[in-house]
């Protein structure tokens, strides 16, 4: 690797206040990894972890997977640019204007964050699908998502590792791929549904891989990181 280091691994800090992300993040190096904040935390702690995490070295993604009519993703999007995020999100089923107002909200940034939209939830699966109306396989509507995320100049989404090869296909080898659900052997499986190994993952086209409790609940989080950073490295590289 030359250059900027670009860890693969997003840390997903769970939590349910500044505190305790801090003295995880107090742990990592950022040369090994990214951290994300979701709406949990964010609600508890707001946008000033996010500063203060990003002061420290850390990309920082804000998974707040807005959805909401164009203009206040718009807003959203910039307002999440200038606190220092690395990368952010936006549903992808919130439809092709409201995705282009937000790739427009972030154009003449001088360090833009990288822009995704999630496709479909790696908690649900096909009858909950049906429940909500949705008689596509997860797969089926998520490459239909991750197509119209890319048609409206989204750098890449969030999906299930194992529908990774097609939306790679779908979308081309430039398409960034961030991929939730992810849990070594051996581990629980928690509330995901959809879940695929640290290696596979990365064999499947999978860019970055966020993990939350495999480490943030590991008896020693650092060894965690260290090992699933090794099982990545022997997956192979990009």
């Amino acid at each position: 690797m030359t250059g900027k280091p670009d860890p693969r691994v997003i840390v997903a800090l769970d939590y349910a206040d500044a505190a305790a992300a801090l003295a995880l993040a107090q742990r990592l190096d950022p040369a090994c990894c990214r951290l994300k904040v979701g709406k949990e935390l964010f609600t508890a702690a707001g946008p000033a972890l996010v500063e203060q995490l990003a002061a420290r070295g850390f990309g920082v993604f804000l998974d707040l997977k807005y959805h909401d009519i164009p203009n206040t993703v718009a807003a959203a999007c910039q307002s999440a640019a200038a606190l220092g995020a690395w990368m952010i999100n936006v549903h992808a089923s919130g439809g092709r204007v409201m995705m282009q107002a937000a790739r427009e909200a972030l154009a003449g940034l001088a360090h833009p964050p990288k822009l995704i939209a999630v496709t479909v939830l790696t908690s649900l699966g096909a009858e909950d699908l049906r429940e909500i109306g949705q008689a596509e396989a997860p797969q089926v509507l998520a490459e239909r998502l991750a197509r119209l995320a890319a048609a409206s100049g989204m750098d890449g989404v969030v999906c299930s590792a194992q529908e990774a090869p097609q939306l790679r296909r779908a979308c081309g080898p430039a398409f960034c791929l961030v991929t939730p659900g992810i849990r070594p052997a051996g581990t629980g499986q928690d509330d995901q549904k959809r879940i695929v190994t640290p290696q596979a993952a990365i064999a499947n086209g999978a860019d970055y891989l966020v993990i939350g409790r495999p480490i943030t609940r590991a008896p020693d989080p650092p060894a965690a990181l260290e090992r699933i950073n090794a099982e990545i490295a022997g997956a192979g590289s990009r």
